[in-house]
């Protein structure tokens, strides 16, 4: 079965190949019927289609093997280029739906062919269903594993592509429900004022996913602390090695898609010799390090008298 991180290529790839399909459609559409919500939504898979790029070097350059100058590895360039995938996202699909509508309203322009926009947003919803599927099958599996909600789990995964990928693809199914209300609207109403409605709308929705989508990787990019559920998996292992006798200090910190930083303090059982602290130590974080989620432990000993952190 394939692991996590292949799992978050494949839905990356199948929405790269769906958005770039949807995009060539929704250009041509929009050439055509001249629908300001059609410009919007062509605009919005472009920006999606080259998001997708970016997640996939995210995916590729977070998996680097450590090295002598980057000891803990380079987990957090997920979060670097997921960062200037949300941000590309803001600037060029929020952004010019925007500024399309606006002109729009300001400047209308003759719209016709709508049928042509009908086919391409209904097979664009097809089409955008299907990626939509491939990330949420996923995220549901992984939050039913620690315990959250599929929506929970979107927001608060370590894996910042699935949550790109869930979170753009809900996007384009609602824009485009929105954009098809715009042209629909402006056909039976003959008003291009909710076409151009439409494409604001659809820009207010991307700004909106891609703000959340810039918060999440700025807060796992300053440091987040892992789950609960993690922590207490972990606590659990420590007390289960028979040298482990208290936990009374524990910190985890993602390093990238499920990779994280420990520093624990325990205290030992029994007496040691100042040189056996050390070897003991040292086999229990080489233990953990076996684990290929945590890419560095740091384990020291309690000091005397301090409680546990387990009731």
């Amino acid at each position: 079965m394939a692991d996590g991180t292949e799992e978050s290529t494949l839905t990356v790839v199948l929405a790269f190949v769906a958005n770039f399909l949807i995009a060539a459609a929704k250009s041509v559409a929009a050439v055509i019927t001249g629908s300001a919500s059609m410009v919007a939504e062509a605009a919005h898979s472009w920006a999606d289609t080259g998001n997708e790029v970016l997640l996939v070097v995210a995916n590729r350059r977070s998996r680097r093997p450590a090295d002598a100058r980057h000891p803990l590895g380079f987990g957090r360039e997920a979060y670097v280029w997921s960062m200037f995938a949300a941000l590309g996202l803001f600037a060029l699909g929020a952004g010019v739906s925007v500024t399309h509508g606006i002109q729009e309203l300001m400047h209308p322009e003759p719209s016709s062919d709508f049928f042509v926009a009908y086919i391409v947003l209904g097979v664009s919803f097809v089409l955008e269903a299907v990626s939509f599927r491939q990330a949420a099958t996923q995220l549901h599996a992984e939050a039913h594993e620690v315990d959250r909600t599929l929506l929970e789990h979107a927001l608060r995964t370590s894996d910042p592509t699935t949550r790109a990928v869930f979170a753009e693809d809900a996007a384009a199914l609602i824009g485009l429900v929105l954009a098809f209300l715009g042209i629909l609207l402006h056909q039976l109403l003959d008003s291009p004022v909710p076409d151009a409605l439409g494409s604001i709308a659809v820009g207010v929705l991307l700004a909106v996913v891609a703000i959340i989508l810039i918060d999440r990787n700025r807060r796992f990019l300053i440091g987040e602390e892992a789950s609960s559920t993690l922590r207490t998996a972990t606590i659990a292992t420590l007390l289960d090695f028979p040298e482990v006798e208290r936990v009374t200090f524990l910190r985890m910190e993602y390093l990238g898609p499920r990779q994280v930083y420990l520093a624990a303090a325990v205290d030992l059982v029994g007496d040691f010799a100042e040189s056996r602290i050390a070897e003991t130590l040292h086999e229990l974080q080489e233990r953990l390090e076996a684990s290929p989620r945590i890419v560095r432990a740091m384990l020291s000993l309690s000091r005397a008298g301090q409680p546990s952190i387990v009731g």
